[in-house]
């Protein structure tokens, strides 16, 4: 099999399995796998930025991969086969390069099969010394692919390698493999670590920017909590209950912020993510984003400006929200905590659907129930309740034409880049769902901000419909017997026109 597919084979996977876990790679009695003629483990793959010095001449070490404490253990019956007096008895090689540079690493004979390790025939060709990985310099520094050997000595079962340090001296995605081309080293396994930095810091070069994305996003959302609580403080005593659940995704929106800064900011500084923050940001954004969309469809039902309570479908609505809760917190667990290795792509699979089938689920939900309450909102001629609806309708659908359209892009973006070569601007990808979560409270924080009037005109032109007279009352508390008697004259001259109490309750129970 050709030695470039084989070696972009291996390259997706370790990108796939290594970028998102740490920039400290821990290795722990790891299996060298069957490539080819060769034996490759995959190291792990991250973009790093260059780091040199104000002459622009030497790295000043500030952006660098570390071997620590790397060992490799043989078979038996390999050590076996050596003389203990002998000395270079089994070569491994750790093998440094960019992803541009991934055809760099292999050759063929006479343009034939590629094979990573050098054979007889590319020994008389290209001049590699056989039994070691063909490296061809690259056109932009000789140095590079960079090799580093590891050999057995006598019979020993195991070697270790130097706590060697290597500088980075120019940006981009930088992938380690360990290869092994002598065939008596099959079942060959390795333990110790590799450090990846960056010249601020353990982050990988891709989610860097997240740390300070999620800056701008805490004091978005410390702008949005000072203007709502303002006005939230102000007419307390006329919030409805809506506004007490705006008030709650609000708050677990900025802990949320807060949360995910302290934990870019630990992994930035140690190089591992620690599991107790990582836990409780995806946590609580699992319940922030649970109750964005159960208030999203609770307000698309008309609870709060249409009808009071949400009747027979409260059960349902509470399921949903609890089923995409435990989807959405295995999810992000998966993505976020623990060692990513573990997951193989099918099981990740297996939790991502669930996670888009609730979406789309939610989606259709939201607005079929949307569609209704603005029928009745036109049937019963409320302009100011159906110039409200009809502005958050149309935020809902730029919205979702945004999301589709970003998913879109986001499967292009990565179709088209398989090694991760345009790592530098993968954050965007992220960061666009904060984004737009935002922009959508700020529209229903606007159309839905507490007032002084938020109990009457929740509520006052449905009195004719929605409520009996000790309701009706309540509402006019604090009000002239004339104000009253003008709400009941008005309730009078406007039944021609109002459905049936008894209608719209087999309404509810059809929706």
């Amino acid at each position: 099999m050709d030695s470039a597919y084989l070696i972009s084979i291996f390259l997706l996977l370790s990108t796939a399995l290594t970028t998102i876990n740490a920039s400290i790679h821990i290795y722990q009695k790891q299996l060298f796998n069957e490539v080819g003629n060769a034996y490759l483990l995959p190291g792990g793959s991250e973009g790093l930025a260059a780091s040199r010095s104000s002459d622009n001449s030497v790295s000043d070490g500030r952006s660098f991969i570390r071997f620590k404490n790397i060992t490799f253990w043989r078979t038996q019956a390999a050590a076996d086969e050596q003389s203990d007096k002998e000395h270079g008895t089994g070569l491994i090689q750790a093998v440094i390069f960019e992803a541009a540079d991934r055809n760099n690493i292999g050759g063929s004979a006479y343009g034939g099969q590629r094979s990573i390790c050098c054979t007889p025939d590319l020994a008389k060709l290209e001049g590699c010394k056989q039994g070691e990985v063909i490296r061809i310099p690259s056109s932009t520094d000789s140095k590079w692919p960079m090799v580093l050997n590891i050999y057995f000595g006598g019979n020993d079962l195991s070697t270790s390698m130097d706590n060697a340090k290597v500088p980075i001296m120019k940006t981009g995605m930088y992938n380690l493999f360990f290869i092994a081309c002598d065939p008596k080293l099959k079942g060959t396994t390795m333990s110790g670590k590799t450090v990846w930095k960056n010249p601020d810091g353990y982050l990988p070069g891709r989610m860097a920017p997240l740390k300070k994305f999620y800056v701008y996003m805490m004091i978005a959302y410390l702008l949005l909590s000072a203007i709502w609580f303002s006005q939230y403080v102000r007419f307390w005593k006329d919030i409805l209950l809506l506004q007490h659940c705006i008030t709650a995704v609000i708050g677990l929106g900025l802990f949320e912020m807060i949360l995910w800064y302290f934990d870019y900011s630990n992994f930035n500084s140690t190089g591992m993510r620690p599991v107790v923050i990582t836990t409780w940001v995806v946590t609580i954004g699992a319940i922030r984003k649970t109750l964005s969309r159960l208030l999203i469809l609770s307000v698309s039902m008309g609870y709060g400006v249409v009808r009071p309570t949400l009747g027979g479908l409260t059960s349902k609505v509470l399921l949903l929200g609890a089923t995409y809760f435990l989807a959405s917190e295995l999810l992000d667990i998966t993505e976020y905590v623990g060692t990513i290795n573990d997951i193989s792509g099918r099981a990740r699979l297996f939790l991502v659907l669930p996670d888009a089938f609730l979406d789309a689920f939610l989606i259709l939900w939201i607005f079929t129930s949307l569609s209704k309450t603005l029928e009745q909102l036109q049937v019963k001629r409320i302009s100011a309740k159906l110039d409200l609806y009809r502005k958050f309708s149309n935020a809902l659908a730029v919205a979702v034409i945004a999301s589709v359209a970003w998913i879109t892009f986001e499967v292009y973006f990565k179709a088209t880049d398989p090694f991760n070569e345009r790592w530098q601007s993968a954050w965007i990808i992220t960061a666009f769902w904060d984004i737009l979560s935002f922009a959508l409270l700020c529209v229903i924080c606007y159309l839905w901000a507490p007032s002084q009037s938020s109990q009457r005109y929740a509520y006052s032109e449905d009195v004719k419909d929605e409520f009996d007279d000790e309701e009706a009352q309540s509402l006019t508390r604090g009000q002239s017997d004339g104000d009253v008697n003008l709400v009941k004259q008005e309730r009078n001259n406007g039944n021609a026109g109002v459905s049936d109490p008894e209608d719209d309750s087999e309404e509810d129970k059809r929706e």
